[in-house]
């Protein structure tokens, strides 16, 4: 699941949860690690995938359907999950979530800090997670585009 603060990840995610998947949310790894809101400590957004990545392998040589709940907002964090499953002979889909930035303003102002998904950013802190967010091209896999 990718796509900036916002964008729906984690209602999506947990669609899919519904439908049988393991639902990996980064947002609560970090929380679990006792990393809140941005930016993260140094070193702590490492931790996080580390983590992340373990228990991917894991629920996949399980035999799991797996959704990652993050917004993999570089192409090579995109890229480097693809690497790390291809051993697997998984080919991971990107489900891209494309929102327009008023309303990702909007979703995000809307936020209270209720749980780790829900962390209250500043408009600028989202405007600077937009500006960076690299958006995902059918050349680094398959890609599913959903418009919300």
């Amino acid at each position: 699941m990718c796509g900036p603060a916002g964008s729906g990840k984690s209602t999506a995610s947990r669609a899919l949860e519904a439908d049988g998947y393991v639902r990996l949310g980064w947002d609560e790894e970090a929380a679990r690690r006792g990393f809140h809101g941005y930016p993260l400590p140094d070193g702590a957004v490492a931790q996080v995938h580390e983590a992340v990545r373990a228990r991917l392998v894991e629920l996949v040589e399980a035999g799991r359907d797996v959704v990652v709940d993050t917004s993999f907002w570089q192409r090579a964090l995109r890229l480097s999950y693809r690497e790390l499953l291809a051993p697997l002979g998984v080919v991971p889909t990107t489900v891209y979530l494309r929102v327009p930035i008023e309303t990702l303003l909007a979703r995000v102002a809307a936020r209270t800090g209720a749980g780790p998904d829900d962390v209250v950013l500043s408009e600028a802190t989202l405007r600077r997670f937009v500006a960076g967010f690299e958006v995902p091209t059918t050349e680094e896999g398959p890609l599913v585009v959903v418009d919300g």
